[in-house]
């Protein structure tokens, strides 16, 4: 259930309805939007009625929500979710471009790679200090060293960074070194993990498991909104299906359906949803044709050398040709979207 506020509803009248709320021993959660204020109201609400707030002054209505998602509906929020990281904003009409190797491998490397996608248009560096890797024996990150090595990186080269958080005894680690914790594809149901980001105050991206359904993603995302965080970024990255010609299945309709769904800015990854650095493009420019507000991509100084997924990496080069490709098909897009909006309704006489 929500409860909608009144848009000349105090911040008196919303204490007494956080009060209230709380007296039926559930958990409140306010949401402020350009439009209106809502809250959220989290537990175990049986026996509870919207009538029990209707008519109390400052509220406007109190609206069941169908969805186990409540907080991240787009019955708690309208509009979208704008995720600040630094001068970065997620989920606006601006793209957002995050690159950067799947693992960070030196100093040097890193280096090199934060100033050639900066240069390109990225936004955002991404590298990998901890890997979970499908293989005991393949490279697993330079951990903490890594990250040191990462944080030098995009604060030389004037961009906001973004690395995975695998276990709940490292989020202090990871989060004292980036903007963004990630959460991986195979940790999207790690609920501990998802708890403990949860009450951060910092932005989450949240990666799709390889087998999860939308439901079942949406629901991570409100692990960690339950909590309180509702920074969360979500990441499309392609699933697990019979398809053994490409590493994932991009899913497209995903994408869609997510913006559908929830406020939250919802982005891709290509990399990992094809494996083959040739689809990446492609991949991405059909990921934002769909409705993704950014991408993430793998970017290696030489793919051929990388200790990690180097396959599907591009170089320097291709990330900046991919992304004047993307730029046309989002222009092409919008462009598309105005003529549509300006049609004449022949319906009407």
């Amino acid at each position: 259930m929500i409860i909608v506020m009144e848009r000349t509803a105090t911040q008196k009248q919303l204490e007494k309805i956080l009060e209230r709320i709380e007296k039926f021993g559930l958990e409140p959660h306010v949401i402020v939007g350009v439009a209106r204020t809502v809250v959220g109201i989290v537990g175990d609400k049986n026996g509870l009625e919207p009538d029990s707030f209707a008519g109390l002054p400052g509220v406007e209505q109190a609206v069941p929500i169908m969805a186990p998602y409540k907080l991240a509906s787009r019955d708690a929020k309208q509009e979208d979710t704008l995720v600040k990281v630094g001068d970065v904003l997620i989920g606006g009409d601006k793209l957002s471009f995050i690159a950067g190797p799947c693992a960070i491998e030196s100093k040097e490397q890193i280096s090199e790679t934060a100033h050639a996608v900066k240069a390109s248009g990225a936004n955002m560096l991404r590298g990998g200090a901890f890997k979970p890797r499908t293989s005991p024996y393949s490279f697993q990150g330079l951990g903490e060293k890594g990250l040191a090595y990462l944080a030098e990186a995009g604060r030389k080269a004037g961009l906001p960074t973004v690395s995975e958080v695998i276990e709940p005894n490292d989020v202090d680690i990871v989060s004292r070194y980036v903007d963004v914790l990630q959460i991986g594809a195979r940790n999207m149901q790690n609920f501990a993990l998802l708890r403990k980001v949860g009450r951060l105050e910092m932005p989450i991206l949240l990666k799709r498991g390889l087998s999860a359904t939308v439901e079942e993603w949406l629901m991570a995302a409100e692990y960690i909104m339950s909590e309180g965080n509702y920074q969360v970024i979500l990441c499309e990255r392609g699933i697990r299906t019979y398809e053994t010609a490409t590493r994932n299945t991009l899913d497209v309709a995903a994408v869609a359906l997510a913006r559908q769904l929830t406020h939250l800015p919802v982005i891709a990854d290509p990399s990992h949803a094809t494996g083959k650095a040739d689809l990446v493009g492609p991949a991405g420019c059909a990921a934002i044709a769909a409705g993704a507000q950014g991408l993430m991509v793998e970017v290696h100084p030489d793919p051929n050398l990388a200790l990690s997924d180097g396959p599907q990496s591009l170089t320097p080069q291709e990330f900046d040709k991919m992304v004047k490709q993307v730029l046309r098909v989002a222009d092409a897009v919008k462009q598309n979207n105005l003529e549509h909006d300006h049609r004449p309704d022949f319906n009407h006489s």
